[in-house]
């Protein structure tokens, strides 16, 4: 929906004139459920796999049963998120299509916003997030003991990774939700960090590129 400030509104917030409240918070919840299993499925395969390879060599059966629960408890994390976005996401929609202040002011937070992510990237508590998090800190970690040890293996795994990427998750939330060019950039930041060797160093570019971004982005706003 185009809004006052020159930029439009993704109506994934709202429900349609013939649908519920419920309808549009679980229509949001698929869709962003949709949205993170390509997101984060890069970043997860390697600890599913040394969760299978643990399991192999505890002598576990049905390895492969416990490594697609542990998965699913990791997108369940995901999914709880998703959950507890939409109320927020959509108080926040009611209120910029009441108050055209709001709704004028919008573009510049949203160019805060991507400079805070950007900041949060440069900090020591985002590399002791990502030191926590990637995933050659989890090798030989996980000692499935049935479904429900692979169930808190993934929960664990999910919820530290909330932590971790938070900060770059609320990027596609300010600039566009499903917009493919803004996950394609998170994704590939997200993947980027806990997959190169130096993933710290990753993190730090990508937290300089975000403050440029976010930078650029309120330049258009407010410049002449």
């Amino acid at each position: 929906m185009p809004m006052h400030g020159g930029w439009t509104m993704s109506m994934m917030w709202m429900p349609m004139p013939d649908r519920t409240w419920a309808a549009a918070a679980a229509s949001f919840v698929g869709m962003w459920i949709l949205m993170m299993v390509p997101m984060m499925l890069p970043t997860v395969a390697p600890v599913l796999w040394r969760h299978r390879a643990a399991a192999v060599k505890s002598c576990a059966r049905r390895p492969g049963t416990l490594t697609a629960v542990a998965g699913v408890a990791y997108f369940f994390v995901w999914a709880a998120l998703g959950v507890a976005v939409f109320p927020v996401g959509a108080l926040v929609a009611t209120a910029i299509m009441h108050e055209h202040s709001l709704a004028r002011a919008a573009p510049i937070l949203a160019g805060l916003t991507v400079m805070l992510a950007g900041a949060i990237q440069l900090t020591s508590w985002k590399a002791h997030q990502l030191a926590c998090c990637r995933w050659r800190s989890w090798l030989g970690t996980s000692r499935p003991a049935g479904a429900s040890g692979a169930w808190r293996d993934g929960i664990q795994l999910g919820l530290r990774c909330v932590a971790c990427c938070a900060n770059l998750m609320v990027i596609p939330l300010v600039v566009g939700v499903m917009d493919l060019r803004a996950m394609l950039v998170v994704a590939s930041g997200i993947t980027a960090e806990r997959l190169a060797h130096r993933g710290e160093r990753v993190a730090r570019v990508t937290g300089v590129v975000l403050v440029a971004a976010g930078g650029l982005l309120l330049a258009r706003v407010v410049g002449p």
